[in-house]
């Protein structure tokens, strides 16, 4: 199997979730082993999508360099992980990814429109090799090797719209665009006034989040899915190991997991040869992947 890139450039705009104004975006074809970089036109600065350049994860994925920050960047990276695309170029022309309406769909709806080839060198995949874990109190976020792909998410919150929720997904692109990409970002009333008061959340609707009182969701139509809440979570946690550099072979565990443990995993994953090892796909065999993505 190959590696991949997107076949033409492809323009996009959207509200920015913080600030609450329209941000223009475009994704462009990268060469052979480039990885995922991010570029802010406005400040002209490049931000490759790796652990290191990691600077806040309290509300969102942010990276940065120089001062530079982007932020919200997990739902485009889980869209870009799910299309198994190794090299892409992101222009961003704010601090911020657009949140579109809250999932990643929009995204792979871009990505499909614009499509997907194959570059002249192997796709490299990552092998987890044995069981990594970090904790948080009672919460945690860990993976352990295994022959496939797959997220185990559980959520429990003390909110009778949401409650107790497991979610076993085995990826395949398929079914991340089916089962996964929909599940929109979730808050709670209390908490966007609050963010509102510090002039953060300006760009946060009904549009693009499902919101939620002390007692019942109060978006019109509901959910998309019965367990919209741990599928977004799952789509989260995706976008988040994308930072790992290359699909990765293993099961990904986590309870009341969050960005920030996500970030802490990929550092802890990364920081021994031990925990994992580099694996080279020939075009001949190895079709775990190759159905994945297929």
């Amino acid at each position: 199997m190959k590696q991949r890139t997107i076949k033409r450039k492809i323009d996009g705009v959207g509200i920015g979730l913080h600030k609450g104004e329209p941000v223009p975006f475009s994704l462009h074809p990268l060469d052979v082993d480039s990885g995922i970089v991010f570029y802010r036109t406005d400040t002209r600065t490049y931000i490759e999508a790796k652990p290191q350049n990691v600077v806040d994860t309290q509300m969102a994925t942010v990276i940065g360099k120089d001062g530079n920050n982007i932020s919200t960047i997990e739902h485009i990276l889980s869209a870009i992980y799910a299309f198994g695309i190794d090299n892409i170029l992101i222009k961003i022309g704010a601090c911020e990814v657009p949140v579109m309406d809250g999932s990643s769909a929009s995204f792979c709806m871009m990505l499909n429109e614009v499509g997907v080839q194959e570059q002249n060198r192997n796709k490299k995949v990552m092998v987890i090799a044995k069981e990594i874990e970090v904790k948080d109190g009672d919460k945690f976020s860990k993976i352990s090797p295994d022959n496939n792909s797959q997220f185990i998410f559980t959520v429990d919150f003390k909110h009778p719209a949401i409650g107790f929720q497991k979610f076993n997904f085995n990826f395949s692109k398929y079914e991340y665009i089916n089962q996964i990409s929909r599940a929109r970002t979730f808050g709670f009333l209390r908490d966007v006034q609050m963010l509102r008061s510090k002039n953060l959340a300006l760009g946060a609707s009904l549009d693009n989040a499902i919101v939620l009182d002390d007692k019942k969701i109060i978006n019109e139509d509901g959910l998309r899915f019965g367990n919209e809440f741990v599928r977004h979570k799952i789509l989260d946690a995706i976008g988040d190991l994308t930072l790992l550099g290359m699909p990765y072979i293993g099961k990904y565990e986590s309870f009341a997991g969050s960005h920030h443990l996500n970030h802490l995993l990929t550092k802890e994953v990364l920081k021994s040869k031990e925990n994992y090892y580099v694996k080279e796909l020939e075009s001949t065999a190895d079709t775990t992947f190759s159905k994945a993505y297929a």
